[in-house]
């Protein structure tokens, strides 16, 4: 899903603090940026997260949900991805992408890694993210990894494809593929509310970073990616996780996303011909 993540687009309003990198030499000024709210300080007060991200990506999304479930306080840079910062480069040099986490100075890669770092990390910190039995911490990463291989590389190219027909053919994969959420969420859930059952899970975070853009992708389709006739559980679903504070704080604004996507396909589309007829 990095077609989601454009390095040439400007970036919208952003409805909570963060920092402006305009200097990846000095220091971060925590006073002003530090989110607060009805989260928990980190344990002895010693202990310094930094969450480095760009406002569209779904990955990044996942990280702040993962925190805000906890409660913990963290520190958002919002990157600069067309001049990217010293501070990206040497926190993630192999990858140089964002969300990277910084605990206490050590910086932790890629958003799935990220994510089972805070549960583990942060184990006193709210409810667990990753189930307890082995076998249902397997079932929750099969799903994860399901969207990321199967559903993020078509829904990708909806916004890379150079020609109508590229684009229609990504986003019948792309909707095949959301269509296998609906079993997902039956066999995590167990008849409960979230894929983690009775509390919010490893799962739902994940899904739950893609909600905005669904939204945004369903406007720029003309039909509905979560069709509630098709796909009952995982719409309301959506709607559930949709009004838990912790993802209201840090869900996009979905016509923010629709002219980001739009922006993305007309960049990527190929020329118009030129040939007379």
């Amino acid at each position: 899903m990095g077609a989601f993540i454009d390095h040439t687009t400007t970036t919208p309003p952003i409805h909570y603090r963060y920092v402006n990198q305009t200097n990846a030499g000095e220091a971060l000024d925590s006073e002003h940026t530090r989110i607060h709210g009805n989260r928990l300080e980190m344990a002895g007060g010693n202990s310094e997260l930094k969450l480095i991200g760009q406002w569209a990506s779904p990955f990044v999304t996942r990280v702040k949900l993962a925190l805000n479930l906890k409660g913990l306080s963290y520190e958002y840079v919002e990157e600069d991805l067309r001049n990217k910062s010293a501070l990206l480069l040497s926190a993630n040099p192999v990858h140089k992408s964002v969300p990277v986490l910084i605990h206490n100075g050590k910086a932790i890669c890629e958003s799935p890694v990220i994510v089972q770092y805070i549960d583990e990390a942060f184990a006193f910190a709210g409810p667990p993210l990753l189930p307890a039995n082995p076998y249902d911490r397997a079932v929750a990463r099969f799903w994860v990894a399901y969207i990321d291989e199967k559903l993020g590389p078509p829904w990708d190219r909806v916004f890379r494809a150079r020609t109508d027909e590229e684009r229609a053919e990504a986003m019948r994969q792309t909707f095949a593929a959301a269509g296998a959420l609906e079993g997902g969420l039956r066999e995590c859930s167990k008849g409960k509310d979230f894929f983690g059952g009775d509390s919010v899970g490893y799962v739902d975070v994940v899904v739950g970073s893609l909600i905005p853009w669904a939204k945004a992708t369903s406007v720029l389709a003309g039909a509905e990616l979560v069709d509630a006739a098709k796909m009952p559980l995982l719409a309301a679903w959506m709607d559930r996780f949709g009004e838990l504070d912790a993802a209201k704080a840090v869900m996009q604004d979905v016509d923010s996303l629709v002219e980001h996507g739009r922006m993305l396909m007309a960049k990527n589309a190929a020329p118009a011909s030129n040939d007379a007829n």
